[in-house]
């Protein structure tokens, strides 16, 4: 057994420096590398100081009970970002399945080598610090050994629970659902979450036995998968045509919208049915939480600048985040779409009339904040009207130097494809623009100026879209060609 994953971990050595793509991509994985060293390296910094910074800022409580009050928050975002960023490690397993290698010492390498992933690695080095200082200061050895012992469990287990759930969107939304829900109920104290799930975790401190729950769940989340593994291992699975039964949402509301419903249509599946998009949605809905770090902080209320710079990002999130990349999403059939009879102006206005439903669905989440002030939700109101009416064309027009191609199958998290000079230059029209705008006449005027100035130039936006669209439109004809270039570029 043992020479066998020895024999594999060879052959997965020789492909990856043999890989005709190993040159290409060498640079890229040294960054990598280097981030994953420092984020590891850092953590082991954090998790040996964690123990003196609980002490000095809540002395009267126990460091080991603060962090497992709020353990439940990290199996949820690690949950999360597994989600997105993490896959099931694989081999080319197909010249194996003429040979005499059983199915499962095939599967065992896949699901062994996945437990040696950096994202486990995280857990590790952020606990065995944390536990080395509790015992330097006379925690029970053995209490806090086990206590880190489960630590490492519950990130196997996450790590192998994540491949279960890692195609099932509702699992996703539920988690994300959780993470917000409780996050709410704590904050408002509703429902003391921390203080709840706080006595679960401390069990595996105060009650060392307890260690084998989290052991016992990794055993059977791995053996989950390998059953699962082992039923699809079969050398048929390359010759049998796949036929899936396709699952496709109701989008006939699109229709009311006229000529644009088809590009509706595709913008809509395009979304939902690649990481990458469907990742920009959840990130623009979790970022409506980012203005409770900033109206809750005294020193951040009255700095009304900052409160713009939150109404023009919570609203414009999704715009700022899809809209930079606007046509590249489509990169991989843009050249297509290009040699239809479709006209260039029908496809735009699809793309701004999605955008703009973002920024209302967008506004009306942020209007909560009106607990904190009618401030925030004027501003946050007259931010809404701006980024209808300005920033939207000027997205739209700085999409029209996009020539990065886009692979949407790739992972979100880390993925720089498209990215391009284009996107820092966004940042100074879209974000510093009605920050400027806003702050000249609240500081000569008042708040009430600022935010009407704000919504004035939005209106106007709004009256000459269709001007600014035409022009724009002409912009996008004028640099077709280039654009189809970049786009077919695979390596870009």
């Amino acid at each position: 057994m043992l020479s066998m994953l020895g024999h594999f971990i060879t052959l997965q050595r020789k492909a990856f420096f043999r890989s005709s793509s190993f040159g290409k991509s060498l640079a890229l994985k040294l960054l990598m590398g280097f981030f994953a060293v420092y984020m590891l390296v850092a953590l082991l910094f954090f998790g040996g100081a964690l123990y003196f910074i609980l002490r000095k800022l809540l002395p009267d409580e126990n460091p080991m009970w603060v962090v497992s009050q709020y353990m439940v928050y990290w199996v949820l975002a690690e949950l999360i970002l597994r989600y997105f960023i993490q896959k099931l490690p694989v081999m080319d397993i197909k010249p194996f399945l003429v040979l005499p290698i059983s199915k499962q010492k095939i599967s065992h390498y896949i699901l062994g080598r996945s437990g040696f992933s950096v994202y486990n690695l995280l857990a590790f080095f952020f606990a065995l610090p944390f536990v080395v200082v509790l015992i330097m200061n006379g925690y029970p050895a053995l209490n806090v050994l086990l206590w880190f012992v489960g630590v490492v469990a519950i990130a196997l287990s996450i790590n192998y629970i994540n491949f279960i759930i890692n195609k099932s969107n509702v699992a996703l939304i539920t988690i994300v659902g959780l993470l917000f829900v409780f996050f709410v109920l704590d904050y408002f104290a509703i429902l003391p979450v921390t203080t709840f799930f706080g006595p679960i975790f401390h069990g595996l401190y105060a009650y060392p036995w307890t260690v084998l729950v989290p052991i016992a769940l990794v055993v059977l989340a791995y053996f989950i998968n390998f059953k699962y593994l082992v039923k699809r291992i079969y050398l048929d699975a390359s010759l049998k045509a796949k036929t899936e039964t396709a699952k496709t949402s109701d989008l006939t509301w699109t229709r009311r919208f006229g000529d644009i419903a088809p590009f509706l249509q595709l913008d809509l599946k395009l979304i939902w049915r690649n990481k990458r998009t469907k990742a920009q949605v959840f990130i623009s809905l979790l970022f409506v939480l980012y203005g409770l770090f900033f109206y809750t902080q005294d020193m951040y209320v009255k700095m009304m600048p900052m409160l713009c710079f939150l109404g023009v990002f919570m609203t414009g999130i999704f715009l700022t985040n899809f809209g930079q990349f606007i046509p590249a999403w489509d990169s991989a059939y843009y050249s297509m779409l290009m040699s239809q009879n479709i006209p260039l102006r029908k496809y735009l206005d699809s793309k701004a009339g999605l955008i703009t439903f973002s920024v209302a669905v967008m506004f009306f989440l942020t209007m909560p904040y009106v607990y904190f002030g009618w401030e925030a939700l004027a501003i946050n109101f007259g931010s809404a009207i701006y980024n209808l009416g300005v920033n939207i064309p000027v997205i739209l027009f700085f999409g029209s130097f996009n020539k990065k191609r886009i692979e949407l199958d790739k992972s979100p998290f880390g993925n720089m494809q498209g990215t391009s000079g284009t996107q820092f230059l966004i940042i100074l029209p879209v974000l510093g623009a009605p920050i400027i705008l806003f702050s000249i006449f609240y500081f000569f005027f008042s708040i009430e100026i600022g935010v009407l100035v704000l919504c004035l130039f939005g209106i106007v936006g709004l009256l000459f879209r269709k001007t600014l669209l035409d022009k724009i439109t002409e912009q996008y004809r004028s640099r077709k060609y280039n654009m189809i270039a970049g786009f077919k570029e695979k390596d870009s």
